[in-house]
């Protein structure tokens, strides 16, 4: 005989909210959902237990008399004005939590093996000027307007800005699911990146179900919030006005990183078609929507004007993005060590291979289950 057990209808609608489960979703995965919110019947153990695993809640935590207040363990800046920001999703909550987790083992690998610490953490305040910190970072990375020619596209920039944020110091990973799941994307309207600040290990995290173009700006955004010395989630928003003195701060040092405005102002032609922000976007490497965004910087265009002609572009680009012109997937062996770090993914080999962290150790830091994903991914970073 079944083994039927009690639930508080406020545990099981809060495990489907954390889950970003919609009405459609729950009638499919839980069919007997609203039976046992109503009361009209209990869920079996096993019933109940394979409800946990789907939703990715700890089984215990539905038998608490109340829902656990789960905040986000770093500072939220997503909030603006009286807006609440909604619940955090368990698929945002494991990926922060993952990735603290790799912060620390490689904090203490860094020790080990007498790293300095990363000299421009910390460096900056809110009174800097945005402009000066903004020539700071393209600077230190390499990444003038003409160091970013031989980059034929946003993919290519994009790349190529994580090894240079890289070989400063800073773990950058990208990622648009958590984990290795598939079946777990993360969703850019959630949140767009977070910073984990460290004397000795920062580290960068970017939506990488965004946007290439939109990733720019946020793991620009993000190097600002590293440089403030602080840990910060963003949503790293161009259209949107905050009240966080904090994320305007970052926003203006990413924009004026990647878009200077005395370059602008003298390439700008005065007309912000599609033609000409699509031209500017080539030539600075960057989204269009960067680009309009730059343009209403520089005040040629009104807030009402930017917010329609913002609207409409965003339009455009989802519809391209919708037809297929932003190319998606890509060879496992590839996309692993950017979802991790290639400098996170050497460090756990190496350190393995030498006997330093056992192999259990490092398939769960790496994200995998098998030996030889482990042995494909030293062949492909050259870390042996």
């Amino acid at each position: 005989m079944s083994v039927r057990v009690q639930v508080r209808p406020a545990l099981l609608r809060w495990a489907v909210e954390r889950a970003g489960w919609s009405e459609e979703t729950i009638a499919r995965r839980a069919p007997r959902f609203s039976a046992w919110v109503d009361g009209s019947i209990s869920p079996t153990l096993k019933q109940l237990a394979n409800f946990a695993d789907a939703t990715h809640t700890p089984i215990g935590s539905l038998f608490l008399p109340s829902p656990p207040d789960e905040p986000v363990p770093i500072p939220d800046m997503r909030t603006m004005g009286n807006r609440a920001v909604t619940r955090p999703s368990v698929d945002l909550l494991d990926t922060i939590y993952s990735c603290q987790s790799r912060q620390e083992w490689y904090r203490d690998y860094a020790r080990t093996h007498g790293y300095p610490d990363v000299d421009f953490v910390g460096s900056a305040r809110l009174s800097d000027e945005p402009m000066n910190v903004a020539a700071d970072i393209r600077q230190r990375l390499r990444f003038e307007i003409e160091d970013r020619r031989p980059f034929p596209s946003w993919k290519e920039a994009l790349r190529g800005l994580i090894d240079r944020i890289e070989s400063v110091g800073v773990l950058v990973m990208v990622n648009g699911i958590v984990g290795a799941d598939t079946h777990r994307k993360l969703n850019p309207k959630e949140f767009r990146g977070f910073a984990l600040a460290d004397p000795i290990a920062p580290l960068i995290f970017v939506n990488g179900a965004d946007t290439k173009a939109a990733q720019i700006f946020t793991m620009v955004h993000e190097l600002a919030h590293v440089y403030l010395g602080e840990s910060a989630l963003s949503d790293a928003a161009l259209a949107k006005q905050t009240d966080s003195d904090a994320e305007l701060w970052c926003n203006r040092v990413a924009a004026e990183a990647l878009v200077p405005m005395t370059d602008l102002r003298r390439e700008y032609r005065g007309d912000p078609t599609v033609a000409e922000l699509s031209r500017l976007a080539r030539r600075y490497r960057v989204s269009t929507l960067v680009v309009l965004k730059r343009i209403f910087d520089a005040r040629f265009l009104g807030w009402d004007d930017y917010q329609s002609r913002y609207a409409a572009e965003l339009r455009r680009v989802m519809a391209l993005l919708a037809a297929g012109k932003e190319g998606a997937g890509g060879d496992f062996y590839n996309t692993h060590p950017l979802r991790l770090s290639r400098q996170f993914a050497r460090a756990v080999i190496t350190d393995t291979l030498e006997g330093g962290t056992q192999f259990r150790d490092a398939y769960q830091l790496l994200g995998t289950k098998k030996h030889q994903t482990f042995q494909n991914l030293i062949e492909k970073i050259g870390a042996a």
